[in-house]
């Protein structure tokens, strides 16, 4: 029992023994209560039996068996809580033992870890220095060669100096003729310049001309668009832009154009189609299409944020134009979600005017 104390090692002392052999002593006892009512039950018995005599003589000699076994019992208890005492001293004694050796363990290993650093640390250094020493010797052997390649750079440089100093010489009089030369050319230059300045006056009349006819055909295109959709309540002009609600054009959380927008925006295209060939096509026009939408966020698997539905819906619109015959090269898209509200309150009207697509006419 000892040594299966002992292989157990760590684990804390069992105090089953000295229960069970209290839960022996009192079964024998209860037994002995038992026997002793059956005694008293044989002894009633046989005051009305014959023969009680010999039967209450019986029970007696069995109740001294019962006492002695009860005896032995109590020897055996108390030499079982002696072993119990002994093994626990035993176990208290193991675990200590096993403590130190903790103990132990946990400082070799310390000091193995301290030297394997230590080793690591050195062989760093080690390597190092060896990289070093080869890197001088490198040095070394390089700083010899440049050496007798400067000396012999020297002897050359020397024969340059002289072929130099002739040269500055010649060099000093083309200068005098250079400095001459350049006083001519400033001269020219200053009467390029006043060239260049009226130049740049014309220029800037014509790009101001050239504004004001975009403008003009600006002027004309919102009028034109403004007598064929003037009907419909969702299409308003704001400034310099048309603007479609995005009720007209999309379903909810949707780019792809419905029915009704796609009628809308074909007579769009149909009268932007016939404003474009009446503007020349050396001016720089462009539609921009905007998207814009309220400041709900959305998330969803085609959309993650309001950035994208803005941009995907302006770029439907692009797409639709192109379809009914408006250049690619005079369209452009742009998504900006929440972010450049007309209406910033926060009710469900401000959240219907801000879900929308604007265009506007204007220069790349």
């Amino acid at each position: 029992m000892i040594a299966a104390r002992r292989r157990i090692g760590g684990q804390a002392p069992d105090n089953s023994w000295p229960g069970f052999v209290d839960a022996l002593s009192t079964l024998l006892l209860v037994i002995i209560f038992l026997l002793s009512m059956f005694v008293l039950a044989q002894f009633f018995l046989g005051q009305a039996l014959s023969g009680r005599e010999q039967a209450l003589a019986e029970l007696r000699g069995q109740v001294a068996q019962l006492g002695n076994l009860l005896r032995l019992e109590q020897q055996a208890n108390a030499s079982l809580r002696d072993n119990m005492t002994e093994l626990a001293a035993s176990l208290t004694a193991a675990n200590s033992d096993r403590d130190r050796l903790g103990a132990d363990l946990d400082s070799a290993r310390q000091s193995l870890e301290t030297s394997e650093a230590s080793l690591a640390e050195i062989t760093a250094a080690r390597d190092a220095l060896a990289a070093r020493s080869r890197e001088l010797e490198e040095q070394y052997a390089a700083s010899s060669t440049a050496l007798t390649e400067e000396q012999i750079l020297s002897r050359r440089a020397r024969e340059q100096v002289n072929v130099l100093e002739r040269n500055v010489t010649a060099l000093r009089e083309q200068l005098t003729r250079l400095e001459a030369a350049l006083e001519a050319s400033e001269e020219r230059d200053q009467r390029n310049q006043a060239v260049i300045v009226d130049m740049g006056r014309r220029l800037n009349r014509a790009l101001a001309s050239k504004v004001e006819e975009l403008a003009g055909y600006r002027s004309e295109f919102f009028g034109r668009l403004k007598e064929v959709l003037s009907n419909r309540p969702e299409i308003r002009i704001e400034g310099d832009r048309f603007v479609f609600a995005s009720e007209l054009l999309f379903a909810s959380g949707q780019s792809n154009l419905g029915p009704e927008g796609r009628a809308e925006l074909r007579k769009f295209a149909e009268t932007l189609i016939a404003i474009s060939q009446e503007i020349p096509g050396e001016l720089p026009w462009i539609l921009r299409v905007d998207g814009h939408t309220d400041k709900r966020p959305i998330s969803t698997a085609t959309f993650a944020s309001n950035w994208e539905l803005s941009s995907a819906r302006a770029i439907s619109v692009v797409r639709f134009l192109i379809s009914a015959g408006v250049p690619p090269e005079r369209l452009a898209a742009a998504g900006f979600g929440e972010f450049q509200p007309i209406d910033p309150a926060d009710n469900i009207f401000a959240y219907s005017r801000n879900r929308r697509i604007e265009m506007r006419l204007t220069q790349r």
